[in-house]
């Protein structure tokens, strides 16, 4: 009989927690990029609301030293690029690998694609397929 009663005490408070809802999110804003100088979104931080559009050199001790690069929502991608903004680029593929989305796994960890020591800009833009 106790443990029936324990039971019940226990369920009716999960379901008042429950019925309390739960608290709104946070909406992203456009341009957050978190970077990090380790995979997974470890070691060293930097999280940053960026401009659509302006190429970006990345933070200081950032340059070449990053394996995180996560954009912050579905509402925009952006391009890693090797080199600084002012450089100018020769390479027939754009100087990127492509697009980075907060859907891309890649985003966690640069150096599966050996990308961790080339990253040393990048560019944002809206996503035109969703809406922010």
């Amino acid at each position: 009989m106790q443990l029936f009663t324990t039971i019940t005490s226990l369920v009716a408070a999960a379901t008042c927690v429950s019925a309390r809802g739960r608290p709104a999110l946070a909406k992203r804003d456009i341009g957050g990029v978190l970077i990090c100088n380790g995979a997974n979104a470890t070691g060293t931080c930097h999280y940053e609301v960026y401009s659509m559009i302006d190429c970006h050199n990345m933070p200081d001790g950032f340059s070449a030293n990053t394996k995180t690069f996560a954009p912050d929502g579905e509402g925009f991608y952006c391009w890693p690029k090797v080199g600084q903004c002012d450089d100018i680029c020769t390479s027939p593929t754009g100087c990127t690998f492509g697009a980075v989305s907060f859907y891309n796994p890649v985003k966690w960890d640069l150096s599966t694609i050996k990308w961790d020591h080339l990253i040393q800009s990048f560019e944002c833009v809206l996503n035109q397929t969703t809406t922010a």
